[in-house]
């Protein structure tokens, strides 16, 4: 059971009415993880500016939500690989491809290294050995390094307040991958 309970749009605050409207147009719901951050306007509006600051990087669709499966694994949120497996798929990551991030892995070397970047940056806490840096460089620019640390902070974020709350899962359930925690 849930810690905090999703409100409706008709029953949030005023000042997120019309952004969880704008999320159940885009996504034709808005899932229970929106929906109870629709409580706070200050929760609710740090994960949506976040997501448009994000979406205005260099680093594709895809390999944003390779990132967001790998991540939600690594810090165990069964709600976020639920959610973020449904969403790969919708942004053209195969079943096989979602597979791999889910167990910390990718056929696209880029990717690998995206992932094994974020790894490092969650079982770090943010602190990176100068070998982790150098791996991550041969195949990510700086700018994608940076953006590596912010989709890997945005996703910790929803996966700690999944946490917290103990968000109901919405999504169709899909197992998490107990080996590939750090």
């Amino acid at each position: 059971m849930a810690r905090i309970e999703p409100t409706t749009i008709e029953n949030a605050p005023e000042s997120t009415k019309g952004t969880l409207e704008g999320i159940k147009a885009q996504l034709g719901k808005v899932p229970n993880l929106l929906g109870t951050l629709g409580k706070s306007p200050a929760a609710l509006n740090s994960y949506v500016n976040q997501k448009e600051a994000l979406s205005t990087g260099v680093l594709s669709d895809q390999v944003g939500e390779s990132l967001a499966l790998a991540i939600a694994n690594f810090s165990q949120c069964g709600y976020c690989v639920s959610a973020h497996n449904v969403i790969g798929k919708m942004v053209g990551l195969s079943e096989e491809e979602r597979e791999l991030n889910r167990n910390g892995k990718s056929n696209d070397p880029k990717t690998q290294a995206a992932i094994d970047f974020a790894r490092a940056v969650v079982g770090g806490r943010g602190f990176i050995s100068d070998n982790d840096f150098a791996k991550a460089h041969e195949h990510l620019s700086e700018s994608e390094v940076l953006e590596v640390i912010a989709i890997t902070t945005f996703n910790l974020f929803t996966n700690y307040m999944n946490h917290a709350i103990e968000t109901e899962n919405d999504f169709p359930e899909v197992e998490l991958v107990a080996s590939a925690a750090v």
